[in-house]
Order: C-alpha cells, then sequence, then structure tokens
C-alpha cells in the first residue's frame, strides 16, 4: 500500500503569492521505546500526512477531537517539533531544511499563542519582561526607555493598563494573561500566528473578549492565523475556511459557512450533529449521529481510511485504499470514497 497521498491539489487560483504557508505531506512520528536497550518498538503517528495551505490575512480553523494531531501540526509548522517528514513553506521558503540558526531568524514572522495562559507566562517574570523578552533576544532595542515605550504600546495594543507592566503574571486573571501571552506573540510584528486553543482555558464570557481582540489585531495588522480548537462554535465564529482533523490527517477542508452547511465526510457531519441549537423545537427533531466505538490508536491506526472502523458508510474499499484529500466541490476538498457531494 502506498503512503498517504500528498494532496490536496491547490487550484490555479488559488496557488500563488497569496499563499503565506503551504504544508505537504506533513508527518510527525513519535518513537517508542522499549526493552533493556531502549530499542524502538514503534511509533505514534501523531501526524500522518497532512496537506494544508493559508492564504494572507485569513484564518484557517484546525479542528477535531483530543488527540487527533491539531497542537502537534501547529507546533510541527512552526518547527517547535522538527517533522519527520514533509514539507512547510512560509513566504514561499522551506523551513523543514533549514539550519537552527535560520529557523531561529525565522521565527520572527511567526509566533504562537499557547492554550494555557497559566502555564506559558513564567510566575518569576514582571509583565514588562515577558512581553519584551523576544525584543531582546533579537536585539530590537538598544535603549531602555525606547524598549519600555514598546512595551506600553504593545500592552495598550491588547487591551491592558501600561501602568501594569511592574506587576507578575499571577496578579492578572485567565482572560488578562491571555492577553499578555497575545502582546508577546505579537512584539516581533509576525505575519502568521498559530494560535493553540487560546480560549479553550477561559470562562466563556470572556472566550468572547478574547476572540474579539484577535479579529480587531489582524483587521489591524494584516495577521495570518492558524487557529486550533476542538469547539466547533468557536471556530466557525472566527475561521474563514475549517480544515477537520481525524486520526492525524485532515479529512475535510472548505470554506467556514460551506462545510457547516454541506458537510461532505461522514466524520465532520458527526460532528456537527454533536452542536446544540438553541430553538427547542428544531434540536427535538434534528438527528444525532452517534458514532460505535473509540478512535483507534495512533500508534496503530487502521489500514485504508482511518475513519473506517466507525463510519456507517464504509464498504470494502474504505478498509484497503485511503482515500485522498480531493477537491469534490469548488474549494471544498474531502478524504472520502463516497462523500455526500
Amino acid at each position: 500500500m502506498t503512503d498517504y497521498p500528498q494532496v490536496p491539489p491547490i487550484p490555479p487560483s488559488q496557488e500563488n503569492a497569496s499563499t503565506l504557508v503551504e504544508v505537504k505531506g506533513l508527518k510527525v512520528h513519535f518513537p517508542i521505546k522499549g526493552g533493556l536497550l531502549g530499542q524502538t518498538a514503534g511509533h505514534v503517528k501523531a501526524v500522518d500526512g497532512v496537506d494544508l495551505f493559508i492564504k494572507r490575512g485569513e484564518t484557517l480553523g484546525l479542528v477535531g477531537e483530543s488527540g487527533c494531531g491539531k497542537s502537534t501540526t501547529g507546533r510541527a509548522i512552526l518547527q517547535l517539533l522538527k517533522p519527520t517528514s514533509g514539507s512547510v513553506k512560509l513566504n514561499g521558503m522551506e523551513l523543514t531544511t533549514l539550519p537552527a540558526s535560520e529557523v531561529r531568524k525565522a521565527r520572527k514572522d511567526m509566533q504562537m499563542v499557547f492554550q494555557d495562559p497559566f502555564a506559558s507566562l513564567n510566575p518569576r517574570f514582571p509583565v514588562s519582561q515577558l512581553v519584551s523578552e523576544p525584543l531582546e533576544n533579537f536585539k530590537q532595542y538598544s535603549n531602555k526607555a525606547a524598549l519600555r515605550d514598546e512595551v506600553a504600546q504593545l500592552l495598550e495594543t491588547v487591551g491592558l493598563n501600561p501602568n501594569s507592566m511592574n506587576r507578575f503574571a499571577h496578579e492578572f486573571s485567565g482572560g488578562q494573561r491571555q492577553r499578555i501571552g497575545i502582546a508577546r506573540a505579537l512584539a516581533l510584528r509576525p505575519s502568521f500566528i498559530v494560535a493553540d486553543e487560546p480560549v479553550s482555558a477561559l470562562d466563556v464570557s470572556i472566550q468572547a473578549q478574547v476572540l474579539n481582540l484577535l479579529e480587531e489585531l489582524q483587521d489591524k495588522l494584516g495577521l495570518t492565523y492558524l487557529f486550533v480548537a476542538h469547539n466547533l462554535s468557536v471556530v466557525k465564529y472566527i475561521s474563514d475556511r475549517v480544515a477537520v482533523m481525524y486520526l492525524g490527517r485532515v479529512v475535510e477542508l472548505a470554506k467556514s459557512e460551506e462545510l457547516y452547511e454541506k458537510p461532505l465526510h461522514p466524520y465532520t457531519q458527526a460532528l456537527l450533529s454533536a452542536i446544540p441549537v438553541p430553538d427547542p423545537d428544531i434540536e427535538e427533531y434534528r438527528k444525532r449521529i452517534i458514532l460505535e466505538g473509540d478512535v483507534p490508536s495512533p500508534v496503530n491506526p487502521p489500514s485504508g481510511c482511518n475513519f473506517h472502523p466507525r463510519c456507517w458508510k464504509a464498504q470494502d474499499i474504505c478498509s484497503q485504499v485511503i482515500p485522498p484529500l480531493e477537491e469534490k466541490l469548488k474549494s471544498h476538498f474531502a478524504a472520502c470514497h463516497f462523500a455526500d457531494v
């Protein structure tokens, strides 16, 4: 059986200078060590052939169940994890073959907002040091007064009082801490940001504030986002396009509105059927799709389509041939032999 195809094929209308990030055949396999000599007994196939592209100024939502490889994909794109194989291009520059010194230089143009604002900020540093650290690492300012003014401006940009820069992270609420993390990510003025479930640890009322802030910053600074999340409602709110992952592979990729209105892949259909509708009359007659069984282990994923053991449409071909992620409708990709076109 051949490896998972390096797809989707990007339509000619989209394969141009508007593409900022292009990922092809991305794999991240973690070795499992065992025995007295610590030999490799197998691999955890966290990411197993991901292909996607992100256009300048857009937000691509990456959604799926916990453990499907979303966060690992984001970290591998930023080269925080070294991919096992595949290609990652930022602004046309291949990142996977760059030496470490060149990757470090490229980090000025790509940053990350982490999931947990409680764990991602050093409790020993005041806010001024947390936000200025990237600027100091890249020697952006030699004048301390100018550096302090820049930190104050960054804090204002994310809606925080600059007078609080001498306080420590534990003195702020969860939403405020996440704003500090966003300010730190913006310090070097990147064009691309991976937001790894940036609101999942926050109260619902605070989530909307942070999402609105991210949208405002995108419009103001021309940012491009990869927005990783498991909450489908949040992804729909902020994303221009959505990629759905299952067990290390992208199974569907489409514009946000189209994916939510007409999902083609059975897994996407099951996910969307679980979203509650606030209208009780509609909710009463909605058809819920209950998936049987558990998500297979990434150590030993099923042959063929990863989803076939839980899919109600599965036939013999599904267990034998990996379905390519191909364009079923205009700009709507799905990896399914029997997609609902």
